[in-house]
């Protein structure tokens, strides 16, 4: 087999990539170990940037987005007694959307315009500097060769891609607390989203529709989501969102989905290596807070597309060249900013901390400057930064 651009990955990321060479005059063939229904059932982000739904938009995949995501203005920020709205219009210009990774799967798919090989097994890179090219195992136990002029490795951090890729430098923090998240047939009991900083605890209250919410509570790493009975999970997070305060109810309702999520922030650089390229969770992790992690792959892509049309197409390699140095550059700053986030609402058990993140909450939720800074990274800075 050969094609122009060799794909590792059919999630959002990699979908994406094919859809915007498709548009572009390039090939591509997209290879996936998982099944197609697997991939479409992965619960991940639901926060969209203002920046990642002009470009769905403007490549056509922005109706059902319009339709059935629901665009916020904000969020709260909440301390005990307190809650602060923050809206993202008023400071920055900008607002976000909530609209789950799944629809842009689903969005991606009726698209129709990639060709993707699912269920492979046994893929392994080869000649990723001068003449790159796939094997694998087939869905139907057929041995196969994929030979292209590029690879976009878009698998994530556990792929095939990344280990290809051998980085100079890899950079890593890994956090002291995890996530305990559960997704829930009830109605939001929120507008928008609640970041709450606890003494016990953060938690979250987002949502993914207006019949299912997402909630979160820190806890500690190496949780089994077992010791946490539907009961439980529900009592902390009233405790911690701050069921009673103003007249505020949080609504509990079925639990459908629970598991737990370690935190931490990587980074490997640089995202290239000769005719292969990374995009997303391949080449770089942050924790949630932020909700940064498919708005980074989607800005990878939009860069790494420019630069495969422009070199294989025009022959021209400037885009490509700059690729890895373009795309860092937003990457730290939203590494940069996720962090910030983590660490001013997560609880440590030390107090000197403690004293610490609720006078920056203080600042943010009541000096305009601070709330600018916020609102300006979480709705979301411009693609090309």
């Amino acid at each position: 087999m050969r094609t122009q651009v060799a794909i590792i990955g059919a999630g959002p990321a990699g979908l994406l990539l094919a859809h915007l060479l498709h548009r572009g005059g390039v090939e591509a063939v997209v290879i996936e170990t998982r099944s197609q229904e697997y991939v479409a059932a992965r619960i991940r982000a639901g926060i969209l940037e203002s920046s990642s739904v002009e470009l769905l938009e403007s490549v056509g995949l922005g109706d059902r987005l319009r339709a059935e995501g629901h665009e916020h203005r904000g969020i709260y920020l909440q301390m005990p007694g307190e809650r602060h709205h923050l809206d993202f219009v008023d400071l920055a210009g900008r607002s976000v959307w909530v609209y789950g990774q799944t629809e842009v799967q689903k969005d991606l798919v009726a698209a129709g315009t990639a060709d993707v090989r699912y269920e492979v097994s046994d893929v392994v890179l080869h000649s990723v500097e001068d003449r790159p090219y796939v094997t694998f195992v087939d869905s139907a136990g057929k041995a196969r060769r994929l030979d292209a002029d590029v690879i976009a490795g878009c698998d994530g951090s556990f792929g095939p891609a990344r280990a290809a890729a051998a980085p100079d430098e890899r950079f890593e923090r890994v956090y002291p607390y995890s996530w305990l998240g559960i997704l829930a047939d009830v109605a939001p009991s929120t507008d928008e989203l609640i970041y709450a900083w606890h003494p016990d605890g953060f938690a979250l209250h987002s949502m993914r529709s207006e019949t299912v919410s997402r909630l979160y509570l820190q806890v500690p790493n190496g949780t089994d989501p077992a010791d946490w009975p539907d009961d439980r999970v529900w009592a902390e997070l009233a405790k911690r969102l701050g069921h009673g305060q103003d007249g505020w109810k949080l609504t509990p309702g079925p639990v459908t989905d629970k598991s737990v999520l370690p935190m931490r922030s990587y980074v490997q650089t640089p995202m290239r290596r000769g005719r292969l390229f990374l995009a997303g969770d391949a080449a770089h992790i942050v924790p949630p807070t932020g909700a940064k992690g498919l708005n980074l792959a989607v800005a990878d892509v939009a860069l790494l597309s420019r630069a495969l049309v422009a070199l294989l197409v025009e022959g021209d390699s400037r885009f490509a060249d700059s690729y890895s140095d373009d795309a860092l550059r937003r990457v730290w700053r939203c590494t940069h900013f996720s962090w910030w986030m983590t660490t001013m609402l997560h609880a440590s058990g030390d107090p000197f901390d403690a004293q610490l993140q609720l006078s920056q909450l203080r600042w943010v939720t009541t000096s305009q400057a601070g709330a600018t800074g916020l609102a300006e990274n979480y709705a979301g800075l411009p693609i090309g930064l």
